[in-house]
């Protein structure tokens, strides 16, 4: 086998050349072409984890705001139970004291009613008992009704203070006339005694004028220029009368 050098030499020389030129018009683009697609795909690749970690943030984001929002649901649901139990207890406790209410207003109308009834009663009992004494006194002696109330009305003047038994007896001074109002007309003597016996207690001959008014039941009122004694069963039933309603009144 021949070997010719210059061949050999040609041919490494176009072999050196087409070299260059696939490394110069080939490989080199084929190897940017090669860089730039893995960059591009390392890009990707990099944003395909950028959107994971931000899916990922978003996943726990969104799993804490479900347990904040479960834990904000069970403390309203607490608040609200909390809020209806002390709604409930104070209308239970409002209930109690309107009832309460209505019980003692129940009470005290009742017993007003029955203080009122009383009241009534009682009234009722001395327009009686007055009525049944004027018919029994009507069949009394004048003679013996007046004796008894002449010795009262006595023992009433004489233990009057002096001071004010004195303030009586100057209002009948200058023939000013003692009133003495008697429920039944007395007889003569029995007038007289009644004159002699007040002159008496009064002191002097002080003027004494009669008059009848039956209103009293009984006794005698004793009419001064300037005051009045009431002793007759008239005042002492007006009294009882007062008494009860001032009881009534005070319940």
């Amino acid at each position: 086998m021949h070997l010719d050098l210059w061949t050999i030499a040609l041919q490494t020389v176009n072999f050196v050349i087409l070299a260059g030129l696939l490394y110069r018009f080939l490989y080199q683009p084929v190897l940017g072409t090669i860089e730039a697609r893995q960059a591009e795909v390392q890009r990707q690749y990099d944003d395909a984890k950028a959107i994971e970690e931000k899916a990922r943030a978003s996943l726990e984001a969104i799993a804490s705001a479900r347990e904040g929002m479960a834990a904000e649901r069970e403390a309203l649901l607490a608040a609200a139970a909390a809020q209806a139990r002390e709604a409930g207890e104070a209308r239970l406790v409002e209930a109690r004291r309107e009832a309460q209410a209505l019980l003692d207003g129940a009470r005290a109308t009742l017993a007003g009613e029955r203080e009122h009834v009383l009241g009534e009663a009682r009234r009722a009992a001395l327009d009686l008992g007055a009525e049944f004494a004027r018919r029994l006194l009507a069949e009394t002696p004048a003679e013996v009704r007046g004796a008894a109330w002449i010795e009262r009305i006595e023992q009433y003047l004489n233990a009057l203070p002096e001071a004010e038994r004195e303030g009586l007896e100057k209002q009948l001074a200058n023939g000013l006339a003692l009133t003495v109002q008697v429920a039944a007309p007395l007889p003569e003597p029995a007038a007289g005694t009644w004159k002699s016996r007040l002159r008496r207690s009064l002191g002097g001959d002080i003027a004494i004028v009669f008059e009848v008014n039956p209103d009293l039941i009984a006794g005698a009122e004793l009419h001064f220029p300037a005051a009045v004694l009431r002793l007759s069963w008239r005042s002492e039933l007006q009294s009882l009368r007062s008494e009860i309603e001032a009881h009534g009144n005070a319940h």
